[in-house]
């Protein structure tokens, strides 16, 4: 299917989408506004606990961004304005809850409205809070499933999970879907559950100790090191991929015969040409290396002279070098 018949589908279409102030989440609402202007809504689901909060988080963390230069061009500032007003309707609530923390009647009048949901929401620390991580990772994909469910024209429930819920396993891996219970570990059993119940345990007993009254950052401290303890446990790196995996499996029990697609993105980093050449957000993957490579943090990258580190590579359209993006090959 080329680019132009997936723009299509999106005609007419009212859209939920959760995690667009996120890297990938601002990019798919950019991508949808500027190749499908006849999408009939975009409603927007960010964690705020107003409206007038979720509108603010939307102006400055997505619309406001570097990002959205093109379609202001395209459409001059009132243009822009006007689709924005026309199009965008931010949602107040929080993935991690039933109905996403939206009072019944709302949530009930969307579901009759939405054709299609893209759940990219997720806390992508490697190093988060496990009660944070399993909230928002794998009880947020359950969450939006049963949401879906409820949707009487939904078209597609679109996942956004990553390559790493497969580890770090070597050679090549299909990607078939996730089971419930299974782990990276041999002979052990993930039981979601249970672990649920262990984050409860873990974070009475702190209370308990301190005589009713918890430390926030001892549970905090607590909860990262749970979190990373039993990713390490059931063999996955860290308590990202961990919660994912956890999702997919998740989604996996519940779906049912919603129409899901699970996408996997592997290494995320800057623009390769689309809306325009090198927009990034922070140092992410390679790019940490390449700055610093540029600011002479170490002196050399280890690797294969015969290869190419091209504009594929820096995202950059081909037109690095020391005094624009910050990369300094050819």
């Amino acid at each position: 299917m080329d680019a132009r018949a997936v723009a299509g589908c999106f005609r007419g279409k009212t859209i939920l989408v959760t995690g667009s102030t996120g890297f990938l989440g601002k990019l798919m609402v950019e991508k949808i506004l500027r190749v499908q202007p006849d999408v009939k809504k975009l409603y927007l689901l960010v964690r705020a606990p107003d409206v007038a909060s979720a509108e603010q988080r939307i102006l400055t963390q997505v619309l406001g961004k570097d990002l959205f230069n093109t379609l202001r061009e395209k459409h001059g500032l009132a243009g822009f304005q006007k689709l924005i007003k026309e199009k965008i309707v931010p949602l107040a609530g929080d993935v991690g809850s039933h109905n996403f923390r939206l009072d019944n009647s709302r949530a009930d009048d969307l579901c009759e409205e939405i054709d299609i949901i893209i759940h990219g929401a997720a806390t992508t620390s490697f190093y988060e809070r496990y009660d944070v991580a399993l909230a928002t990772n794998a009880l947020g994909a359950k969450y939006g499933c049963e949401f879906a469910k409820k949707c009487p024209n939904l078209k597609l429930l679109l996942h956004v999970s990553t390559a790493f819920v497969t580890g770090t396993q070597d050679g090549l891996l299909l990607e078939k879907a996730l089971k419930m219970g299974e782990s990276l570990q041999p002979g052990y059993h993930l039981d979601i559950e249970a672990e649920l119940e262990l984050v409860e345990k873990v974070k009475a007993e702190l209370t308990a100790s301190k005589s009713g009254s918890s430390d926030k950052s001892l549970e905090k401290t607590a909860m990262k090191e749970l979190g990373l303890k039993r990713a390490c446990h059931f063999g996955w790196p860290n308590v990202y991929t961990f919660t994912k995996a956890m999702g997919e499996m998740l989604l996996e029990q519940h779906r049912g015969d919603l129409p899901v697609v699970i996408i996997r993105p592997t290494m995320v980093t800057s623009t390769f040409q689309d809306p325009f050449p090198g927009w990034i957000e922070g140092a992410r993957t390679i790019d940490a290396m390449i700055v610093a490579y540029t600011e002479q943090a170490f002196p050399c990258f280890v690797g294969d002279r015969k290869d190419t580190m091209d504009a594929g590579s820096c995202g950059h359209g081909g037109k690095c070098n020391a005094g624009s993006h910050g990369c300094s090959f050819e």
